[in-house]
């Protein structure tokens, strides 16, 4: 009985964890697209919204590190600097990489559509086999199955069935759409990358975060003169408004809320079920998109998601398999 109520506890506690990843994952895409491209904001200024968010994120993180110092028990948060020599050279390669991901993400959210955003940023995958390929077969010996590649190829035409649905529609963003894939492309080598680096930050995830967004900050702000947005916030007509900063501040918020959720859902489950859980979120996302927006998509534009969305759980769950028997493999072969 004491096992059970034991058992019990635990789902209910990761359950309660994947519903909490779920809501701050919607709504974080939903917040960062109304600051982007909605009427009632009306600032073309994407690469800022994005910096302030990184702002907001090193200041939880601060106010984090302070509360851990009054109550180490309750909060454990690593205190380093940032600025020191040694540590800049080692993590600044993963920072630009995570620069150029958050920007891209965001640069695609402003010019598609939240029902399309998936669809849009659906390479990963396909940018994860090919770079595994190139990249980690030389020096870990890392191969690529047969399956894993038929799957990458369902997900590109489930991408193309997709942009050619929204050229169909009217409604196809070219520039939108490039940096969807530019965002697959930086979010694979980023996690490529990720795996290099925390051993160096000792495996501390919220130490990397903060890292990231502190050197962030710094490589914002020539990206913001270079594109001319420090002259775009400066002309902002709601640049004293509360609501607008409030609104910011609430978007910086979900982006720091998003990482955390994202790091405990795979720490109390697995990495397949996080893929397998943000495949079905995706869904239940496009889905409400496209009711929130009033949208109304083709059936083939219905189609190229449910390729896409299958395609990648498919590939998650051939993953998995292979990487259990690997570990098969080698366990026996370490008993022997």
């Amino acid at each position: 009985m004491q096992l059970e109520r034991g058992l019990t506890s635990k789902y209910t506690y990761i359950t309660y964890v994947i519903v909490a990843y779920w809501i701050v994952s919607i709504l974080t895409v939903f917040m960062n697209k109304a600051l982007l491209s909605s009427d009632t904001v009306n600032l073309n200024a994407p690469l800022f919204v994005t910096w302030f968010q990184c702002i907001v994120s090193v200041a939880i993180c601060i106010t984090l590190r302070i509360i851990s110092q009054w109550f180490p028990d309750c909060i454990e948060i690593a205190n380093s600097s940032p600025f020191k020599k040694d540590t800049l050279k080692k993590i600044l390669p993963l920072s630009i990489l995570f620069t150029a991901m958050i920007a891209t993400n965001n640069l695609c959210l402003k010019y598609v559509g939240v029902a399309f955003y998936y669809v849009g940023r659906s390479l990963t995958t396909v940018f994860n086999v090919i770079f595994t390929y190139t990249l980690l077969v030389k020096v870990a010996g890392q191969t690529t199955s047969f399956k894993c590649i038929a799957c990458c190829a369902v997900i590109i035409v489930g991408f193309w069935l997709g942009v050619d649905q929204e050229h169909v529609a009217g409604s196809l963003s070219i520039l939108g759409t490039l940096f969807g894939v530019l965002g697959s492309l930086s979010l694979s080598l980023y996690s490529i990358r990720m795996k290099q680096t925390l051993p160096i930050v000792n495996q501390d995830i919220w130490l990397l975060s903060y890292y990231n967004n502190v050197y962030s900050i710094v490589i914002f702000i020539p990206l913001m003169i270079i594109s001319g947005e420090h002259t775009t916030v400066y002309n902002y007509e709601k640049l004293g408004h509360p609501l607008f900063w409030g609104a910011m501040t609430i978007g910086g918020i979900f982006g720091f809320a998003i990482g955390y959720f994202t790091a405990l859902q795979i720490k109390v489950t697995s990495p397949l079920t996080h893929n397998v859980s943000g495949t079905a979120k995706a869904c239940a996302q496009t889905v409400l998109a496209t009711y929130w927006f009033n949208e109304e998509k083709s059936f083939l534009w219905w189609i190229s998601n449910i390729v896409v969305l299958t395609a990648s759980a498919f590939y998650a769950r051939i993953r998995q398999l292979e990487l259990n028997k690997e570990y098969r493999i080698e366990t026996r072969q370490f008993k022997v």
